[in-house]
């Protein structure tokens, strides 16, 4: 796979995020797409030797459109100048929680994990109440050494505790969340070995597969709503 073929097709976007421009070179885009699910591929490969649950997955499947929703957005640029994937058990649905994969130039990668849509009411209660009543397991997993170097929890979240939840438990200040995630940064420099990639981005996702499987057994019973 050519990471680095991503990556100039990505900045070229970037500098130039017309339509007029996109359509042009629109052969460029289906070679830097291949070349992404040629990774995407490889990585479920990787992920597979620890969970197998994803390894149905075809890589078509689990990405993300190029073309931005701009109707609520003061930036009106028509693309967003990344690839992004989510593989998890279900695809690329938000729930139940899986491995994400964003490659966007200028240092602004990333590997992600958990919950990172807030808008699911349900999913958002089931979480606090999970974490509730299992606040010990909770701390177990963020505080284990390996986690910590690599990870720390993020989210958007509520000033106080909300109405409902102790505002002296244990695990108050995460009970002000409404969603869960985690992100580790990568520059460009970490994509320059596309052979090696895979592996490592794997092992990064199996220490915080612990964290996805705690935030999926709070949402065993979640449904998508329907559309």
């Amino acid at each position: 796979m050519n990471i680095q073929l991503m990556i100039d097709y990505l900045s070229a976007l970037a500098m130039n995020n017309n339509r007029e421009w996109y359509h042009a070179n629109k052969d460029d885009y289906k070679l830097a797409n291949a070349e992404f699910e040629k990774l995407l591929q490889a990585l479920i490969l990787e992920i597979g030797k620890f969970d197998n649950s994803i390894l149905h997955n075809d890589p078509k499947d689990l990405t993300f459109k190029l073309v931005r929703d701009t109707r609520f957005s003061h930036d009106k640029s028509p693309y967003n100048s990344a690839f992004r994937a989510h593989i998890s058990a279900k695809g690329k649905l938000p729930v139940p929680v899986g491995y994400y994969l964003m490659i966007k130039p200028g240092d602004q990668s990333f590997l992600g994990g958990g919950l990172f849509a807030d808008m699911f009411k349900d999913a958002t209660t089931m979480i606090r109440d999970y974490i509730v009543q299992n606040g010990e397991e909770w701390e177990k997993i963020i505080h284990e050494p390996a986690f910590e170097k690599y990870f720390r929890v993020q989210g958007t979240a509520l000033k106080n505790v909300p109405a409902g939840y102790e505002k002296e438990h244990p695990q108050a200040e995460y009970l002000k969340f409404k969603s869960w995630y985690l992100e580790y940064p990568l520059k460009d420099e970490d994509l320059k070995n596309a052979e090696s990639f895979p592996a490592k981005a794997a092992e990064l996702f199996r220490i915080m597969k612990p964290f996805n499987d705690y935030l999926n057994k709070a949402l065993a019973d979640f449904q998508m709503p329907a559309r």
